[in-house]
């Protein structure tokens, strides 16, 4: 019996993962050059670390945090104030039926990989390594 996609956990289609990227792209442009109409968004700098679509790529949930760390409260605010305007602008990139709704959280990749190392930097966790 054939699998149907739909029911399959297998992570990301190919295209779902081509379509995050060029948002990710796209939108690290738009905010690297300030096209939004938003000073208090202009004076930071964003990093937008990953963009994970949903299958339907109606929705597209971006990963960012702000250079240095600090703001990221006030940084997801004025994401989701200016929302639309990035939708406008990343929707021009694309050659999809939909633009997709945008949503923002915070990329906490850094903070995993601090507690890994911090992890092994531990007696206990080193002497299990090496033995």
């Amino acid at each position: 019996m054939a699998k149907n996609r739909s029911q399959s956990f297998d992570g990301p289609s190919q295209r779902q993962l081509r379509v995050g990227e060029l948002i990710r792209r796209t939108l690290a442009e738009v905010l690297a050059r300030g096209e939004i109409h938003d000073p208090d968004l202009n004076r930071y700098s964003i990093t937008v670390g990953e963009v994970r679509t949903t299958p339907d790529l109606r929705m597209a949930t971006a990963f960012v945090i702000p250079l240095g760390g600090k703001g990221q409260d006030d940084i997801l605010e004025l994401l989701n104030r200016n929302r639309g305007e990035l939708r406008r602008l990343v929707s021009k990139n694309l050659t999809l039926k939909f633009s997709p709704e945008l949503r923002f959280r915070l990329d906490d990749t850094f903070d995993r990989m601090d507690d890994t190392r911090r992890m092994f930097e531990q007696d206990d966790v080193r002497r299990d390594l090496d033995s």
